[in-house]
């Protein structure tokens, strides 16, 4: 966490002549970009398999019909089709998968009084009037939400409820173009997917909630990085 903390400090000294006092928040924001661009060639990956598994479709529908009476072997087929043709289920989760680790240093980084022995001096920067390391909560207690500090979240939830929405439509969109095909009149959909199928349109504004119980710096990462999602997202999957 020290090395990190380093590395922010030196980012936003960097940043200072620019961005003043906000300096600390717009290192954090470049911060994010560049682990952004760190696993964009997974997210590129992802979106292909995103693709080819649209079109197995067809394919996943006549196992579905072959076998819409007996689910596990159901399950067994389409898992096997997915490895016959190189198509992993789960390589859309390793680009957020891989994001962890960042997001969880800037957790620790904002929410540690001290660092390496010493004060951790990163909590005295601010995003205008709200400390990189306070929460909405704190926010709401120093002034309520029209505050100084609450305007900085209100302005974060606008972000993430206009990029929630359009990741919603988009999601939405993609989905109407590739259906999962029905299994026939005696066979249901493969376990797991209906559930998953709905809801997955609505995970992009589950956002709201952690900017909401994070620190503000840490916030600020989960904004960037699902705003960057949503525009990478509308690029790879046109």
């Amino acid at each position: 966490m020290s090395v990190f903390a380093h590395l922010v400090e030196h980012l936003a000294d960097l940043l200072q002549p620019l961005f003043g006092a906000s300096a600390a928040a717009a290192a954090i924001v470049l911060f994010t970009a560049l682990v952004r661009l760190l696993v964009h060639p997974l997210s590129r990956a992802a979106a292909r398999g995103q693709k080819a598994r649209a079109e197995l479709q067809p394919r996943v529908a006549e196992l579905r019909r072959k076998h819409a009476r007996d689910p596990e072997r159901l399950q067994r087929a389409v898992l096997e089709l997915h490895a016959e043709e190189k198509v992993s289920p789960l390589s859309g989760c390793l680009p957020s998968l891989l994001q962890l680790p960042a997001f969880f240093l800037l957790y620790h980084v904002f929410s540690s009084p001290e660092i390496g022995g010493r004060a951790n001096g990163l909590l005295s920067h601010q995003l205008l009037a709200a400390p990189l390391g306070g929460r909405w909560a704190d926010a709401l207690g120093d002034g309520g939400p029209l505050g100084g500090a609450g305007l900085v979240y209100v302005a974060l939830f606008a972000v993430v409820a206009g990029v929630a929405t359009f990741s919603y439509r988009l999601t939405r969109r993609s989905m109407a173009a590739h259906p999962v095909q029905p299994a026939g009149d005696a066979g249901g959909p493969v376990p797991g997917v209906g559930a998953i199928t709905k809801v997955m349109p609505f995970m992009s504004f589950f956002t709201l909630v952690t900017v909401a119980v994070v620190p503000l710096a840490a916030a600020l990462y989960v904004v960037t990085s699902t705003a960057w999602s949503a525009a990478e997202r509308a690029v790879l999957l046109r």
